[in-house]
């Protein structure tokens, strides 16, 4: 597990209000973005998810109906960093694993490709740049493949942004600055109680204590409703 600082020097990041143009530092792509490390380093996203595709064999091979526990199983992997765009597929891909697992109506060889497609389009920093976190709206891509909904649908379109909705409310509630592992858990858990509402689904859930923070230089401590903290008293 890498910490939150430059993937290239270690250095700590800096946010950009408007974008540049930059040159990733590993493939040399340039493109416009709004974060790089105190030394100039940039990364794009296609780099910095390098080795999302393996956590197609955690998910296909999974039997968990507990998207926690499925996500917390990918976070360990090698390829995901403390922060990053990884975390904007991995809790769509953990929803739909415990979906599946419990029964619901998904071919998830074919929702696990959309979810990486769709999440990947979603850049590191949406959540203080687009007022939506990544993790949030991979909820709603969630909900929007299981009911194979479009921008022309009507009932699905309407569940997919109520979706969307509720996880980024349950995120906004707790605040900032940001910690991907915090808002992927806070996620999840909206989406299981969603599930249950509205498609009478039982997702498995189960209480989460992270043991992140010590990865996290912005960490929230008492005030992140998973802090190990708060669990000791």
């Amino acid at each position: 597990m890498m910490n939150d600082e430059c993937l290239i020097c270690g250095a700590p990041l800096e946010y950009l209000t408007e974008a540049a143009e930059m040159e990733c530092s590993i493939c040399h792509k340039k493109e416009l973005s709004t974060t790089r490390c105190e030394n100039g380093h940039y990364v794009c996203s296609e780099c910095h998810t390098q080795g999302i595709d393996s956590i197609f064999g955690i998910c296909l091979n999974e039997t968990s109906k507990n998207p926690y526990m499925i996500l917390n199983k990918m976070m360990a992997m090698p390829f995901c960093h403390m922060h990053g765009p990884e975390h904007h597929i991995m809790t769509g891909a953990a929803l739909l694993t415990a979906y599946r697992n419990v029964g619901g109506a998904v071919d998830l060889p074919k929702a696990l490709i959309e979810m990486k497609n769709r999440g990947s389009q979603v850049p590191g920093g949406a959540c203080g740049f687009w007022g939506a976190c990544g993790a949030g709206i991979s909820t709603g891509i969630f909900i929007s493949i299981i009911t194979d909904s479009t921008p022309l649908s009507a009932e699905s379109w309407g569940l997919s942004n109520r979706m969307t909705s509720d996880a980024l409310c349950a995120i906004g509630r707790v605040g900032g600055p940001r910690c991907c592992k915090r808002d992927s858990f806070i996620s999840v858990l909206a989406a299981v109680d969603f599930v249950k509402e509205h498609f009478g689904i039982n997702m498995e859930n189960s209480e989460i204590v992270c043991h992140y923070s010590p990865m996290n230089n912005q960490c929230i401590k008492k005030r992140c409703p998973f802090s190990i903290i708060n669990h000791r008293q």
